[in-house]
Parts: C-alpha cells; sequence; structure tokens
C-alpha cells in the first residue's frame, strides 16, 4: 500500500526471498496468501503481478476496519471503569510526550491505546475480527502515513473525553472518523509521490520487472506428497507471514 510496487510489476520469488534472508519456499506461500486477498494476481508460467489497488479499495479496506472499530469502541465507552479510563488516559499522556519527545515508542503506544479500547469492549469475536482485517499490515505502517499522527493526535483526547461521559453514540462517530481518516490522508500520500499513474488508482508497468517464466504453483503441489507439503508449511509459516507483510506494505 506506499505505492512502491505499481500495479502490473512482476514479483520475482527469488529475488524476494534474497532480499528477506529466507528460501523461496516462504516467499510462495506469502504470496499465494497475498493472491488470496486479491493483492497479486498469478500468471500461468510468468509469475507473480501486483494487481490493480485503487482509491476505492483503500477506502473499502479502512471502511471495514472503522466499522468493526467504532462498535467496539462505543461497547468499551459503556464498560469501562473509572480505573480503565484512568489507565486509557496514561496511555494517551504517554503517546503525547513520547511524540513530542520524538521517541519511537509513540508508535506502539498509539497500537495500545486502541487495544486497550477494543479489549475493554470485551467481544471477543469482534475483536477477533477486527484483528484480522488489519493484520495484513505493521502497526508501523499506520504511523508512517503522512498526516495520521497529526491526527491521532486531535482524536484520541476528544474520544477519551466521550468515553468518560459514557457517551457510546459519539465515542462511534468519532472513532469511525478517526480510522477513515487514515484512508485520506494514505490517499493525499500515494497521489502527492505519484504512486498511482493512468486511471484512478492504477498504475501502468513498464514490464522492466518481468521475471523469466517459472513453473505454475499449481503443478508444484501436485508434485509434492501431501505429507511434505504438511512438514514444509509448518516449517515456513512464520517467514511466510514476513514475506506476506513485506511484499502488502509495498504495493
Amino acid at each position: 500500500m506506499s505505492g512502491k510496487l505499481k500495479s502490473g510489476d512482476f514479483l520475482r520469488i527469488d529475488a524476494i526471498a534474497h532480499e528477506m534472508g529466507v528460501s523461496t519456499t516462504p516467499v510462495r506461500e506469502g504470496l499465494l496468501l497475498l493472491q488470496s486477498e486479491s493483492f497479486v494476481r498469478l500468471l500461468p508460467r510468468r509469475g507473480f503481478v501486483v494487481n490493480s489497488f485503487g482509491k476505492d479499495d483503500l477506502r473499502d479496506i479502512f471502511w471495514a476496519q472503522a466499522v468493526v472499530g467504532a462498535e467496539l469502541a462505543a461497547r468499551a465507552s459503556n464498560k469501562m471503569s473509572k480505573e480503565q479510563l484512568a489507565q486509557l488516559q496514561k496511555l494517551d499522556a504517554e503517546h503525547d510526550k513520547a511524540f513530542k519527545a520524538g521517541d519511537e515508542r509513540h508508535v506502539q503506544l498509539g497500537y495500545e491505546f486502541h487495544r486497550f479500547i477494543n479489549l475493554a469492549a470485551d467481544s471477543p469475536r469482534l475483536a477477533l475480527l477486527l484483528g484480522n482485517l488489519t493484520k495484513q499490515l505493521p502497526i508501523a505502517f499506520y504511523a508512517s502515513i503522512e498526516g495520521q499522527v497529526a491526527d491521532t493526535l486531535q482524536y484520541h483526547p476528544i474520544i477519551l473525553d466521550a468515553m468518560r461521559m459514557k457517551d457510546s453514540d459519539a465515542v462511534r462517530s468519532l472513532m469511525f472518523r478517526h480510522i477513515m481518516s487514515g484512508a485520506e490522508n494514505l490517499i493525499e500520500s500515494l497521489e502527492r509521490s505519484a504512486a498511482w499513474g493512468g486511471a484512478e488508482g492504477e498504475g501502468e508497468s513498464d514490464g522492466s520487472t518481468e521475471p523469466q517464466p517459472e513453473l505454475p504453483l499449481e503443478a508444484e503441489a501436485k508434485a509434492a506428497k501431501p505429507a511434505t507439503r504438511a512438514a514444509k508449511s509448518a516449517k515456513t509459516a512464520p517467514a511466510a507471514k514476513k514475506a506476506t507483510r513485506s511484499v502488502a506494505k509495498k504495493v
């Protein structure tokens, strides 16, 4: 989503593996996961290519996060004790202090602010759903979006104030707007960096990164024994997850 990879760019499995210091197996597994999430597609005997990813796609992702996150916040506002509100206030103060001091801990503290609210909602299935929606990107990515930290410093205190008043409707509205602001900040950032070329939200590839033909993954899978595939999957799962996040961050 950073725009480093354009629509139509080919992804060389061996190059990604070399860059990340892993074997090609977890990279293939990571790309297959990205294919299931429509970030990339597999062209027979050519390899993986970056899918088009436009403004509406970005807004849809953030909208889904915003709807669930806003509901969790609204539920939390009705359940938080005075002690929990004091803890949340402390997190917000530490986040503000870290940011002003140029301390990178502000990224983690911003995440902890949201996590605290999500857990306070006492709705584990809804929190799990939100986790699945946000797991595609590392925490640091959201903080790297230009304008996002400034919005965070603006929204967190007023969300906290609404929670103190147990105004669940206000909390829901504020959290929704807070999360959706990330989509608009990201879109503006990508437009300034000329990450999107041609039609809205779509890039053009010059073909310079096209790899040599590769054996289709479907053929490789058929050739492997089921037990071997299962064993490899268990061993390479952490590396595959790392590869998935690395590529998704660049799309």
